[in-house]
Parts: structure tokens; sequence; C-alpha cells
């Protein structure tokens, strides 16, 4: 039995190694037909976010950290601990408040939402199979990681995003990190943690009212902010 056990072993990686090839060309669009099964089955989810900005031009990398929730229909918002600041959509409306400021920034989240595909994305509002081209696909080299890392490019070029590199939880199908390149090289990288799904968030998290006294501007265009959320400036 010992004997036959010996070469059992083998056999099964040699079938595996034989399966690999055939199956690998169709595996990146599979895992990406996963990750946007698992989104539209989302109806909301929180998280921790860290992000770092990256750029050639760039002294050192402005950080910022925070929670973060989204939910369907172009809903989202962003606590900043640091920068102390507000990102929030409630499917119509976004708001970006800066209290250190005393200011408001306000636009259309339609319009936001076409500069911004990933948001689209991630609030349930965008599609990464109809909006992105998947150009490679492996998987997570970091020690303790197990994870798939796709690369994609917008089917549609905006200067705010030239190549999204998202890295995904093998057994969630979650995305745990997003990198969002633009034209001229530089990206933002968010990284999400304690993910937390289906949480039956109430639409008015989504809502925001306006400190009396403060400064409020609205703008017609998107905001040249990151693509996902707003990083330290």
């Amino acid at each position: 039995m010992k004997k036959m056990s010996i070469f059992i072993l083998p056999l099964g990686m040699l079938l595996y190694l034989i399966c690999l090839p055939m199956a690998f060309g169709l595996t990146g669009q599979e895992v990406l037909k996963e990750i946007q099964k698992r989104y539209e089955a989302t109806n909301d989810f929180e998280a921790n976010f860290i992000q770092e900005t990256l750029g050639k031009m760039m002294k050192g990398h402005p950080k910022a950290d925070g929670k973060v929730y989204f939910k369907k229909k172009g809903m989202m918002r962003w606590d900043y601990r640091f920068p102390n600041q507000k990102l929030i959509s409630n499917g119509v409306t976004l708001w970006y408040y800066q209290p250190e400021e005393n200011q408001v920034l306000i636009y259309n989240v339609a319009k936001v939402i076409r500069e911004r595909v990933p948001l689209a994305f991630l609030s349930g509002e965008g599609s990464l199979i109809r909006d992105f081209n998947l150009t490679n696909f492996n998987e997570s080299m970091a020690p303790g990681e197990d994870h798939f890392v796709l690369e994609m490019v917008p089917k549609e070029t905006f200067p705010s995003l030239a190549k999204l590199i998202l890295t995904v939880d093998k057994k969630t199908y979650m995305v745990v990190q997003s990198d969002v390149f633009d034209e001229l090289g530089n990206v933002t990288r968010t990284r999400f943690t304690d993910i937390k799904t289906n949480l039956s968030l109430p639409n008015s998290l989504f809502n925001f009212t306006i400190p009396p006294g403060t400064e409020v501007l609205r703008f017609k265009e998107p905001p040249s902010t990151p693509s996902v959320g707003k990083g330290a400036r």
C-alpha cells in the first residue's frame, strides 16, 4: 500500500500540471466574473481603509486613513480620521467637507461616478467586465497573503484612470486593495481591512447636513481627486 501511495501523489500532481495550462487562459476572466457576482450580491458594506498616494514627483507618500461605507445606488461615505474630512454621496449629490477649511464642495454624483469608474463599481453602479479589459492576472507573492491580483485598463480612457490593479481575497472575492494609476503615472493605493457586508445600513448615513456658517461651493465638473476616495493634500 505504501508503494502505491508513492505513485498516486505524483500522478495527481502531474494531472494538475497538465490541466493547469488549459484552465489558465480562463482563470482571470472567471475570477473577474466571481468578483462581479460577489459585489452584485452585496447590498452594502463597511471597512476600515488606509490610503496612500505615490508619485514620481512627490516628496514622501501622503497617507490617509478612516472608515468607508458603500451602498447600492451610488451611496458612499468616506469618514477620514486623518486628514479631517468627509466625502459623502446619497446617490444624487456628493459632498466633500473640510471642517478645518470651514468649507463644503458639492458635486453631481452622476458626473463624478462617470469619471471615477472604481467608485461606480464599489457603490453598485458599475461593472468590471463591462468597463475594463483584463491585461494581467496572477496570485499575490506577498508572504502570508492568499490573494488574486488583476491588472486592468479602462475601455474608455480618463485622465484620472489609466490603469487599475485590484488585489482580491481568494475566499471571499472582496477587494482588499485598489491601485489606481492616472495618466501621469501617479498611484492612489487604498487598502481595505475588517470588511463587513450586508449590514442593512440606513440611507440616512449617506446624507450630509451642512453645518451653519460653512462656505458652500457648487461645481458642475467632477473634482480632481483620487479615483477611490480622497487622500491627504
